[in-house]
C-alpha cells in the first residue's frame, strides 16, 4: 500500500542506521573473495590474473547494474525491489559456493556484483528523506556503513575461510543477505506515487544528465580514478601477504580490513566539509593521501607495519574523495537522485573493474613495486582532476 501523496516519509535515526547497515552487508557480497584468491587460484590451479577477474566480474556485474537498474530507483517501488533482488543475490551466492570450476565461481561473481546495486537504490533513498542541511551528513553516515561493509568483509571473508574453507564464505553471504531480505520487506518506508516515465526515457534522461552537467562528470572522472587505485591495492595484497617474506594465512590477511576501516570514519567527517563547501580541498588533500600512501606501501614491501600505515591513509583517500563527490552530485538535480547517482557509480566501478585487471597484471608482470607505480600514478591523475574547476553547464536540447 503507498502512502498518501500528501505525506513524506522522514529519516529517523533508527532508519538512517537500519539503511547504513542493509548498504554495507549487501556491499560485503562484492569483496568477500579478495582475501581468498591466492587459495581459490590454488584450489583451482589458476593463475593470479585468472583468479583476479573474479573480482574484476563482480565489478563489471555492478557497473552493469548501476548503468540499466539504478536509474530506475527514481521510478520503481523501491520497499518491493529491495528485496526481491536481494533474495536472487542470496541464491547467487549460493551457486559461487558450489562452484565446480573458476569460470563458474567468475559467472556467479558476475551475477553477484550485478544484484548488490541494491545498496545504490539505498543511497539516494536516504538523500531523499534527509532534510536541507542535513543531507551531506546522512549521506556520510549511510556511506560509512557500505565502506564498513566493503572493508570489514575481508576480515569475516578471511575469519570464515580458516574455519570453513573459501566456500563457507559464500554461504555465510547467502544466510546474511537473506536475512536482511526479510528485515527490509517490513522497515522500508511505503513510497508515495513515482513519476509517470517509461524505462527507456529514464535511461536517456540518465546520459542526458551526464552531457550536461560537468560537475557530474568530473565527479564521475575523479571517482573512477579513485576506486581504481583503492582496486589496485586490494587485488593484490593477499598475492604480496600469501608468500614470503610473510606467508600469511586467508584469517590473517583478513584482518588487514580492521585496518582499513579505519578510514570509514572519514565518511562522516567528508560529508560535514561538504555541508560546508569546503569539498575542492578536501578533494586534493584526498588525492595526495592516495599518493602518498603508494610511496609508503612501496616501502613496505616487506613491513607489516609500513603497510597498515599505507592501507589507513589509501582509505582516508578513497573514502574521503568518494563522500565529497557523492554529497556533491546529490545537490545537482533533487529529483532525479537515483540517475545522478547511478552515471556517477557506473563510472566509478568501471574505474574499479580496470584497476582490479589492471593490478593483478602490474603485479604478475613486475611484482609489488609495479603494483606501487601503477598506483602512485592513478593518484597523481586524481590528484589533477580535483584541481580541475567543472566548465558551464550545458543546456539541455
Amino acid at each position: 500500500m503507498s502512502a498518501p501523496a500528501d505525506v513524506r516519509p522522514t529519516l529517523t535515526p533508527q532508519l538512517l542506521w537500519l539503511l547504513a547497515a542493509a548498504t554495507g552487508i549487501t556491499a560485503a557480497n562484492l569483496y568477500y573473495a579478495q582475501p581468498l584468491l591466492h587459495t581459490i587460484a590454488d584450489d583451482f590451479d589458476a593463475s593470479e590474473a585468472a583468479t583476479g577477474l573474479i573480482i574484476t566480474g563482480s565489478q563489471i556485474g555492478y557497473a552493469v547494474g548501476l548503468a540499466l537498474i539504478v536509474p530506475a530507483g527514481d521510478l520503481l517501488n523501491r520497499k518491493r525491489v529491495v528485496p526481491r533482488m536481494l533474495a536472487g543475490a542470496a541464491l547467487v551466492l549460493l551457486v559461487a559456493a558450489a562452484a565446480p570450476t573458476l569460470g563458474v565461481l567468475i559467472g556467479a561473481a558476475t551475477l553477484i556484483g550485478l544484484l548488490a546495486v541494491v545498496a545504490q537504490l539505498l543511497v539516494p533513498l536516504a538523500a531523499e528523506l534527509a532534510s536541507d542541511g542535513q543531507r551531506g551528513r546522512a549521506v556520510g553516515t549511510v556511506m560509512s556503513g557500505l565502506l564498513l561493509g566493503i572493508l570489514l568483509a575481508r576480515t569475516v571473508s578471511g575469519l570464515i575461510a580458516g574455519l570453513a574453507g573459501w566456500r563457507g564464505v559464500f554461504v555465510f553471504g547467502a544466510c546474511a543477505t537473506a536475512a536482511l531480505a526479510v528485515v527490509l520487506r517490513v522497515a522500508l518506508p511505503a513510497e508515495g506515487p513515482r513519476p509517470a516515465m517509461r524505462y527507456g526515457d529514464i535511461l536517456r534522461s540518465s546520459v542526458q544528465l551526464a552531457r550536461t552537467e560537468p560537475e557530474l562528470r568530473r565527479s564521475a572522472a575523479l571517482g573512477a580514478t579513485v576506486f581504481a587505485t583503492f582496486s589496485v591495492f586490494w587485488t593484490t595484497v593477499a598475492f604480496l601477504l600469501g608468500d614470503p617474506p610473510f606467508d600469511y594465512s586467508d584469517a590473517a590477511i583478513g584482518l588487514l580490513g580492521l585496518v582499513g576501516a579505519a578510514g570509514a570514519v572519514v565518511a562522516m567527517a567528508a560529508g560535514r566539509l561538504a555541508d560546508r563547501g569546503l569539498t575542492r580541498p578536501g578533494r586534493l588533500i584526498a588525492g595526495a593521501c592516495i599518493v602518498a600512501a603508494f610511496g609508503v606501501l612501496w616501502l613496505g614491501r616487506s613491513s607489516i607495519g609500513l603497510i597498515v600505515v599505507g592501507v589507513l591513509v589509501l582509505d582516508v583517500g578513497v573514502q574521503g574523495a568518494h563522500i565529497l563527490n557523492q554529497s556533491t552530485i546529490y545537490e545537482l538535480a533533487p529529483s532525479a537522485r537515483s540517475r545522478i547517482n547511478a552515471v556517477y557509480m557506473t563510472t566509478y566501478f568501471l574505474g574499479g573493474a580496470a584497476g582490479s585487471a589492471a593490478g593483478a597484471a602490474a603485479y604478475e608482470q613486475g611484482g609489488w613495486a609495479w603494483t606501487c607505480v601503477l598506483g602512485a600514478a592513478l593518484g597523481a591523475l586524481a590528484v589533477a582532476l580535483a584541481a580541475r574547476r567543472p566548465g558551464p553547464r550545458t543546456p539541455p536540447p
